[in-house]
């Protein structure tokens, strides 16, 4: 018996007689009082059902219930009261989104029912929530899966940036933070729908028919409109729509949204994604920073501004430094980060540096090791190395 039962009342000894009714079926606490249930409910909780009188000094129920809604919203609510007006019955349930609406004084086995009904409902939307969680991280590491298998370059820059974009999203206080660093890791997804060959001619900057141009500019909304597909993702498919959007509005998609109104990852995936680009052309980290200064309308000035500070004084440190390791093949393991390349004997690429190792992951080296061989040794970032 797990899930608890809290009585709120601001007599005694009613909280008392309703420990005696249901102590040997329900796991019940009581608290006098809204203020000290919502103190238990935050040191205590979660609890499955809350039960209220509405007649509260201080606090009434309907202001009570309607918190425990906000702070606790799976919990399911019952309110009793010994007024039983329509109008106010209309009040509570509509203020409150209450399971169930009782007069005082209730018999016994009429409570026990509610109790045992609003437990069976809890049980319910928990059980919902947790399938879903489930089947949600289930999607999201095998879309990671795939992606670090077909997309090793562009799955590993966007570990790396993921890794950027946790430390930036708490100097801004983001809504939905965890939409953010997720985002990053999904934008290439739609390169999945393209012919590689492709793909290696856009990134070097190759010769492109027009219709292949179009093909390349619709990669976002490609990405987007798989990722709309999973619950719950809905914010994550916005980011990567707008993933390419210039903080003017200019750009692709075309439509009128643009400044702050663009979402705050897609903000930042455009600078970071700009500024790994530049690199790869042999420019200097701080020289990519100051020609991207001179972008102007491209990019959010407090955002670009952030990301310089950032690399300032924090990364310069890692790039000097040493924080990495020679390991050989059989001593990788899962959750090391790569600090070089992997590559087989022949030169193919199979994980770049930046990457978080995985299962799978680590089953491709193993493979292409027994087929190809493997270029020893590898570099993996240091246990002692702290993170910028």
């Amino acid at each position: 018996m797990t899930e608890k039962v809290l009585f709120v009342d601001d007599d005694p000894n009613l909280l008392a007689s309703c420990e005696r009714n249901f102590r040997r079926k329900f796991q019940v606490e009581t608290a006098e009082g809204g203020e000290a249930a919502l103190h238990k409910i935050a040191e205590d909780g979660p609890f499955a059902v809350v039960l209220s009188d509405r007649q509260m000094p201080r606090m009434d129920g309907i202001t009570f219930l309607s918190l425990v809604r906000e702070r606790a919203p799976d919990t399911v609510r019952i309110m009793l009261t010994g007024n039983a007006d329509l109008e106010g019955a209309i009040k509570v349930v509509n203020e409150g989104n209450i399971f169930r609406f009782l007069t005082k004084p209730c018999a016994p086995e009429i409570l026990g029912k509610a109790i045992e009904d609003a437990l069976t409902l809890y049980r319910l939307v928990t059980a919902e929530k947790e399938l879903l969680n489930k089947t949600l991280n289930g999607s999201i590491k095998l879309l990671t899966d795939i992606l670090s298998m077909m997309e090793p370059q562009a799955f590993g820059r966007g570990q790396t940036m993921r890794d950027l974009i946790n430390r930036l999203t708490k100097k801004f206080h983001a809504d939905n933070d965890w939409e953010i660093p997720l985002a990053i890791m999904l934008a290439p997804i739609g390169n999945v729908t393209v012919p590689p060959e492709l793909l290696l001619r856009a990134r070097a900057g190759g010769l492109l028919s027009r219709v292949e141009e179009q093909i390349v500019a619709q990669l976002p909304e490609t990405a987007a409109r798989l990722l709309a597909n999973i619950p719950r993702l809905e914010g994550v498919a916005r980011i990567v729509r707008y993933q390419h959007k210039n903080f003017d509005g200019t750009g692709l998609p075309q439509d009128a949204v643009k400044g702050e109104a663009l979402p705050l990852g897609s903000r930042l995936l455009k600078i970071l994604a700009d500024l790994a680009h530049l690199q790869t052309e042999r420019v200097n980290r701080l020289q990519a920073l100051n020609e991207m200064q001179t972008r102007l309308g491209c990019y959010d000035p407090a955002l670009l501004m952030a990301v310089r500070e950032y690399y300032g004084v924090a990364v310069a440190s890692r790039e000097a430094g040493a924080g990495s390791i020679p390991i050989a093949i059989c001593d990788l393991a899962p959750g090391m980060v790569l600090c070089s390349n992997i590559e087989t004997n022949d030169g193919i690429l199979i994980l770049c540096a930046g990457n978080h190792l995985t299962e799978m992951t680590l089953e491709k080296i193993k493979n292409f090791a027994r087929v190809s061989g493997i270029k020893e040794p590898l570099f993996v970032e240091s246990p002692e190395a702290e993170n910028p």
